[in-house]
């Protein structure tokens, strides 16, 4: 995208409404009585648990029946106070009530995480037919699947005793480590020169430099990022190391080999289809080498480095207001699904997305549910680029799929990170391709391929390379504390790897470790390979849409209703015909995802 467009004035985007779930943000009387009740109904779950028998009759299951009804109730209500709260803080940095109602938050998962870890300690004592009697009930039938999982990961687990402890002992330890990374993340500050003025720049305003048109703003973007990292860098390094250390602990006392055993489990996948999909894209990065290479012809460089990544390379003077990048969005959804097109709609209108471009919010992007309201609210900076307008189709296809979810138990509800990802990335899907459609000429058609080979390079090459080095540092981690200079050391091994020679030597990013959060989040390990799943998995779906047309919307919101409660593999036998285990169903959708690179080299020699 030109300079000059990024220059262009744009009205202000949305901000969201919060006030309707609890009005007066941190300081809510609402808000407070709230928790002070899902304080009491936490105290009933405890009560009604030391009531339940072992032994299983007709007239004593309904004993059961009350307490999981009411154990979803609670993580419903946990699940509002932990996401209003992280808006709140993730709207104002500032915010420090909001970050202490966080914690409070945590505390009330993580008395609830010690009640299910009972109900699954008594799972194992009842027979297998007294069990079936609870989860074929005809209240709980819906939650069948989350419950014989619920009993099934009982058996890999520590004596109840144990498991409470821990759960105790991670809210003040291990899950601090996470806030505390947070807290630090969100107050870096730089001094960004630009036009001859000097101002300051959150992490997320910063990460927008990133994707400018001028290479010297972009390398002054990552330079500043890695130096306020580089500040930053030994209490991340200590957050690193004490967070593996907790969960390589915990493993061992399961009896967990592998630190892939809670993801994979989390994910419901089998460790044969991760590898699987990895083994077939290592196959293919070498093909993304002449979209690289007619990049960095058109850039005019000859080394390609990690700020040039998201560099625009063509003369697309294009900007969106936040309106205009909503109508697009909702416009180009409605042939396929009307459903989907009127809930983006509605999102949109009901003030559900937090956009403004302004200090003092923290980076990144994000979608939450609400809980009990049945409601989403999405996180974001926007600043009217086309990259912006794909993050706003990302989040809002979250939305949906939360959204599909909404008549079902909560138990029901409850999907892996790995298919959650499949209805943000089938909404991209949709929009780039109705974009490069309507492209008005050659320029456009050039910077909406370039957004969508983006995403097929990050998504095999970055996101691999933090899953190599996730590997690679709980190997060492096993052994002792790895030292900083051993993690960059990692962080470059895998980098180089991961991309195959297509970053240039001196373009790697040693330090990614410390400044990706994602490295961070306690309640995701290896928060990494989901992504590049739903990428593909999504990509899978869209080519199917794309063959049904709109005969294929009831379909795909079937596909998202049944993620709740089935595991991968399933959910892509039923609703795809495709076995995930096998090569044939990656390597054609890796097919799809790099199908425009012939286009894009030759709109690139043609310049």
């Amino acid at each position: 995208m030109a300079q000059a467009a990024l220059k262009i004035k744009l009205p202000p985007a949305p901000t969201w409404d919060l006030d309707s779930i609890f009005p007066g943000g941190s300081k809510s009387t609402q808000f407070e009585k709230f928790r002070l009740d899902v304080h009491k109904k936490l105290a009933t779950a405890n009560k009604q648990l030391k009531s339940l028998p072992t032994k299983i009759s007709k007239q004593s299951v309904s004993k059961y029946v009350k307490f999981i009804e009411l154990l979803q109730e609670l993580w419903d209500d946990i699940e509002l106070i932990g996401s209003f709260s992280n808006c709140l803080s993730s709207q104002d940095v500032k915010d420090t009530k909001a970050d202490a109602i966080y914690s409070e938050a945590l505390q009330y998962a993580s008395e609830w995480q010690k009640l299910r870890a009972q109900l699954e300690s008594l799972s194992l004592k009842i027979s297998d037919k007294q069990w079936q009697m609870i989860a074929e009930h005809p209240e709980l039938k819906i939650t069948k699947f989350y419950l014989n999982e619920l009993r099934d990961i009982a058996k890999s687990k520590m004596p109840i005793e144990l498991e409470s402890l821990t759960l105790d002992l991670a809210v003040n330890g291990y899950h601090a480590w996470n806030q505390l990374y947070d807290k630090m993340a969100a107050e870096l500050i730089v001094d960004f020169e630009e036009d001859g003025k000097t101002t300051k720049l959150s992490l997320g305003q910063l990460h927008t430099k990133m994707g400018s048109p001028n290479r010297e703003l972009r390398k002054q973007a990552f330079e500043k990022m890695t130096g306020a990292w580089k500040s930053r860098e030994v209490l991340a390094g200590m957050a690193l190391n004490y967070m593996g250390g907790f969960r390589l602990s915990v493993y061992k006392n399961r009896g967990w080999k592998s630190p892939l055993y809670e993801p994979l489990v989390m994910a419901r996948m089998k460790q044969k289809t991760l590898d699987t999909m990895w083994a077939v894209i290592e196959k293919n990065i070498n093909r993304l080498k002449p979209y690289i290479d007619a990049k960095k012809k058109l850039l005019g460089i000859d080394k390609f480095r990690w700020y040039d990544e998201f560099a625009p390379c063509a003369n697309a003077e294009r900007l969106f207001t936040f309106d205009e990048a909503g109508d697009f969005v909702v416009n180009n959804l409605k042939d396929f699904s009307p459903d989907l097109a009127k809930f983006c709609r509605m999102a949109l209108d009901k003030r559900w997305i937090e956009a403004e471009d302004r200090p003092g919010k923290r980076g990144g992007g994000y979608c939450t549910g609400m809980g009990p309201r049945r409601q989403s609210r999405i996180f974001m900076t926007y600043a009217g680029t086309y990259e912006n307008l794909l993050t706003l189709a990302h989040e809002l296809g979250h939305a949906y799929h939360s959204w599909v979810l909404n008549d079902k138990p909560v138990f029901a509800q409850i999907y892996p990170m790995n298919l959650a990802e499949t209805a943000s990335i089938f909404t991209e899907n949709f929009v780039t391709n109705a974009a490069l459609a309507q492209a008005r000429d050659k320029d456009e058609k050039m910077m909406l391929l370039d957004q969508k080979l983006q995403g097929a390079y990050v998504l095999f090459c970055d996101i691999y390379s933090r899953y190599l080095f996730d590997n690679a540092f709980y190997a060492e981690r096993a052994k002792g504390i790895v030292g900083n200079e051993r993690l960059n050391e990692l962080m470059i091994e895998s980098q180089k790897r991961a991309f195959g020679g297509l970053l240039d030597e001196s373009g790697y990013h040693p330090l990614f470790w410390a400044s990706k959060l994602h490295f961070f989040v306690t309640d995701a390990p290896f928060y990494n390979f989901p992504y590049t799943f739903g990428y593909l998995f999504a990509t899978g779906v869209y080519q199917q849409a794309k063959k049904e047309g709109r005969a294929f919307a009831d379909k795909y919101k079937a596909l998202l209703s049944d993620t709740g409660s089935m595991t991968a593999e399933q959910v892509a036998k039923k609703h795809l015909g495709v076995d995930l285990t096998k090569e044939g169903f990656w390597q054609e959708a890796v097919n799809n995802a790099l199908a425009d690179i012939p286009l894009y080299v030759k709109l690139a020699e043609s310049k």
